[in-house]
């Protein structure tokens, strides 16, 4: 198994303090807009779609890669992504747990949960 790169901690604000307690709880949350039910992500209070009021909703964890690129110069490569979760939002995120040539763009992600330098779960995806 090759050597974890070390993950900066987030630095939530109040507003995002549910999606960061319920990753610590190995969960992926979303906004949902109470009145046109779209997702979106990152969360904000407002919808992006038409600024009414947003919910917390469980999402599914899963979802395909859109774009992605390896970062080989790095002292321990890794991958960044973009991933269309099955909620419908795009999310930036890193591809871990599996073999950095095999990443390809439509190949189905599943989350997981990696801890950062202060022990912070942060969501990332794994191929399903």
């Amino acid at each position: 198994m090759a050597a974890e790169r070390p993950i900066q901690p987030p630095s939530p604000f109040p507003e995002t303090a549910p999606y960061w307690q319920a990753a610590a709880e190995g969960k992926l949350l979303l906004k949902r807009c109470a009145a046109c039910g779209a997702y979106h992500f990152y969360p904000r209070v407002l919808c992006p779609f038409c600024f009414s009021a947003t919910e917390w909703r469980a999402a599914a964890g899963t979802g395909i890669i859109y774009s992605f690129s390896v970062m080989r110069r790095a002292a321990i490569p890794y991958a960044i992504a973009y991933v269309t979760l099955a909620e419908g939002p795009t999310m930036m995120t890193n591809i871990v747990d599996c073999d950095l040539d095999a990443i390809r763009i439509g190949q189905k992600v599943r989350v997981v949960f990696k801890p950062a330098e202060n022990g912070q779960a942060v969501p990332m995806f794994t191929p399903a």
